[in-house]
């Protein structure tokens, strides 16, 4: 495999560049004057001994619904290199798992955070595509959770800790046994500017089904801490059309959206969840109709948008077709029903 020819942005996606653009430099690698490639020097786990023996004995990999694994990278001057501590980016290789499209994954969690980000105006943490020095692709994400000065982290939970969550109470599903209405609540209860934070948590929450993203379980939404000590929702992270990869259902939580939501009216009319089906959750979370039926209608509005840059992405064309597919076929559920907005609870 060699290093593939850039003609984009590897990480905006913009073309005219054959490496990170300077908004990217910026975004990804803290200043617009780094002049950080986007190809590594080193190869990928397991092309040698000694270089998977590095990967073993400098990083800690963290399983990620069995299929992604993450390694620390430390980036210092113009340099990213592996790290067991002082991490300031993550690394995502394409995982050894047997699934479909396997090499498509970086490309497929990249171009699901750039259309979330530069079409639905999601704020997701800084990432780009990044290319091993045999050419294979991987994917990497800046730490959000490190305060600028330097002087530690943010505090960030996940809605497993927060629902204490843990597998030695529910074993290996731990994470999947809620549904979002109990996020919902946990925004409630926990964070003072709630009736913003809902919205944001909704808005992520139609986009992941928009994508279909089959795997947005507890551990992938957060809060955050604030430089005001307060709580909001973190920037979105690992957002990706599981659909192109695994036949993993609609909705990853075995609660979906609420409990009963599979006898909402129009799921029950059409088999599956449509506009109407997440107007009654907003309701349900507390989201005033109006505003949730706004949000989808913005999200339907500049769902196009998104068309070019998948055609801009890393993934392959038949993988580009398939994203395609999947998104064109959500957004036509989307729009069922999101006419009939119920009128709010008293």
């Amino acid at each position: 495999m060699s290093v593939p020819e850039i003609q984009y942005c590897p990480s905006t996606l913009q073309p005219g560049f054959s490496t990170y653009s300077p908004l990217a430099q910026q975004s990804l690698f803290g200043s617009r004057s780094k002049k950080v490639s986007h190809i590594l020097q080193f190869g990928p786990p397991g092309k040698n001994s000694v270089l998977t023996r590095e990967y073993n004995e400098k990083t800690k990999r963290i399983s990620i619904s069995g299929v992604q694994e993450k390694y620390s990278l430390r980036l210092q001057k113009n340099s990213l290199s592996l790290t067991g501590s002082g991490g300031t980016h993550l690394l995502k290789p394409v995982p050894a798992e047997r699934i479909d499209r396997v090499t498509d994954i970086p490309a497929n969690e990249h171009v699901s955070m750039q259309i979330a980000t530069q079409v639905f105006g999601i704020k997701t943490a800084a990432c780009g595509m990044i290319f091993f020095d045999d050419g294979s692709p991987a994917y990497i994400t800046r730490r959000f959770d490190l305060k600028p000065d330097g002087s530690g982290k943010y505090q960030v939970e996940d809605f497993a800790t927060l629902l204490s969550k843990t597998p030695e109470r529910e074993g290996h599903d731990f994470k999947y046994n809620a549904s979002y209405l109990d996020i919902a609540q946990q925004i409630q209860r926990h964070v003072a500017a709630s009736p913003v934070v809902l919205l944001d948590f909704f808005r992520l929450l139609v986009f992941n089904y928009i994508i279909g993203n089959g795997d947005a379980h507890l551990k992938n939404f957060s809060v955050m801490e604030t430089e005001q000590g307060d709580f909001v929702l973190s920037p979105a992270y690992d957002l990706l059309c599981t659909a192109l990869h695994l036949d993993d259902g609609v909705l990853a939580l075995h609660g979906g959206l609420y409990d009963g939501d599979h006898y909402e009216e129009t799921y029950l009319q059409y088999g599956t969840y449509t506009g109407s089906s997440f107007l009654v959750f907003a309701q349900m979370a507390g989201i005033h109709p109006d505003l949730a039926g706004k949000t989808i209608d913005i999200l339907l509005r500049d769902a196009p948008k998104a068309k070019s840059l998948v055609e801009r992405s890393f993934l392959s064309e038949e993988a580009k077709a398939r994203y395609m597919e999947v998104f064109e076929d959500r957004l036509k559920s989307l729009k069922i029903g999101e006419g009939q907005r119920p009128s709010p609870l008293t």
